[in-house]
This record gives C-alpha cells, structure tokens and sequence, in this order.
C-alpha cells in the first residue's frame, strides 16, 4: 500500500503501523470483512475462555475491549453513542438477571470483563449486517426468515427435542417478532438475532455460561440457551436508538462547558 503524488503516481510506501492500521479498518468498517472476523474472534475467544482461569479471562478481555474501541473509531458520534447506550445498559441487565437472580452463569462465578464489550460488538454485528447489500435489496426477506427462525426455535423448544422445555424462550420469542414486525429498525434486529443465535449456542456448547433449567421467582422452565434470548439483545439496540441522541446531546454540551471553544454543530 502507497500514497500518490500530485500527478496521482505511486509514491512512497506507508510505513508499516499506517499500513496496518489501513487494514484494520477496512476490517472494521466494512461488513462483508467485518461480520466474518467477529465470527472467528467470538468463535476462538469463548474457546479459549473454557480452557484457563481468571488471568486468561482477563486477557481475553483486554483484547475484546480494543476490538471494540477499534471498531468504533469508523463509526460517527451518534453510532459510538449507541454503542455506550448498548454497553451500559446490557452491563447492567447482566448483573441484575446473572449476578443478582442467577438466571444463568458464567463459568468461574463472575461476570466476565469481556461481557460488556462482547454486547457492543453484538451490536455491531447487527448494524453491519444492516449494511450488508442483501439486507439493504431484501430487508423483507431477512427479516421474515430471522421471524421464521426466532418462531422455528421457540416450537421446537417447546417439544424438549433440545432436552427442556423451553416456555421462557418461547414468551421471548413472542416479544422478539413484535419486535421484528413493528419496530424501528427490524433489519439490525434481524442482524442480531442471527448473530446471537450462533452465540448462545457456541457460548453455551464450550461452557462459557450456562442457564438455569428453571427462571427464579418463577418457576418457568428456560432453554440452555433459551429460543428468545435476543430478544434481551434487541431490547438493548432499542435502548441505544432512543437514548443515544440525548446521550451525545450530554456529552458535547459537557465538552463545551470543559473547552468554550468546542464548536457548537
């Protein structure tokens, strides 16, 4: 990779970092190197995440967390805003359902530094995948089949097939098509649910997490991994389209009132 002079001639070489700093982005950036990257970095993360202890987690974490800020540098201020939104309140659903109520848990009884960085990078996938061009020139078609899969599963769970009865997934799998039917965006919904379905079954076949046979308080009996479980992740990216805008809002006027001379746009 080079640079071109002024009369558009190869130039010099960039050094190596720009190169590779180059290449990164264009990873990152677009969705057609993107989406498969995340696959094979979630895919070998959660394995090895079953193979060692707490500093191996943590290792892992560091690395999930500058894949995200990465990917975030591409993006505008209103989509990094999103992805804060996502991260905060996906934390805070984490440790309420996991570390409070114990619906599910993760392998070494904690919550896993990579957790919240890995819902801003769900959220990613989704809105890559809205990108992509078979999800621009058939959204209707990516969003009936992500409807027929989420109603697919949530049946099949209901017959124990899988080994429970899974009436938890299927009430969320109601709430997911609502969801995919009437809401704001339905083609990064449908994006998620696709990326989360290849999570939970990964994350929870290695032994990442694990959920409880029975949801607590009440007795409902729950997948492992449950046939809704995006919907929980939707719920977040819905989060994320509604408070993002005040969230940026927050934050340039914070930055004004730090640096006068922030312009206002």
């Amino acid at each position: 990779m080079s640079t071109l002079d002024a009369a558009g001639r190869p130039g010099a070489p960039l050094p190596f970092p720009r190169r590779l700093w180059a290449m990164a982005v264009t990873v990152l950036e677009r969705p057609r190197y993107f989406i498969p990257f995340l696959v094979v970095l979630t895919s070998l993360g959660l394995w090895l995440d079953s193979l060692g202890g707490l500093g191996w987690q943590i290792a892992l974490s560091v690395v999930a967390w500058v894949v995200l800020i990465a990917a975030c540098v591409p993006l505008g201020p209103l989509d990094r805003s999103r992805v804060f939104v996502v991260v905060v309140v996906a934390t805070t659903a984490e440790l309420i359902f996991s570390t409070l109520f114990g619906v599910y848990d993760y392998r070494l009884g904690n919550l896993p530094l990579f957790v919240p960085a890995g819902h801003g990078l769900v959220y990613l996938a989704g809105y890559r995948f809205s990108q992509t061009r078979v999800a621009r020139v058939h959204p209707r078609i990516i969003v009936g089949i992500a409807i027929a899969g989420a109603l697919g599963w949530g049946i099949l769970g209901l017959t124990d097939w899988l080994g429970r009865v899974d009436v938890a997934g299927a009430i969320a799998v109601a709430v997911l098509v609502v969801f995919l039917i009437i809401g704001r965006a339905p083609v990064l919904y449908a994006g998620v649910f696709f990326f989360v379905a290849f999570l939970e079954i990964w994350g929870t076949w290695v032994g990442t997490w694990v959920w409880h046979e029975y949801v607590p308080g009440l007795g409902i009996t729950n997948g492992n991994p449950p046939s809704g479980a995006a919907a929980g992740y939707v719920l977040f990216d819905i989060c994320a389209l509604a408070f993002a805008p005040a969230v940026l809002a927050a934050w340039r006027w914070g930055a004004r009132r730090i640096r006068p001379g922030i312009p206002r746009d």
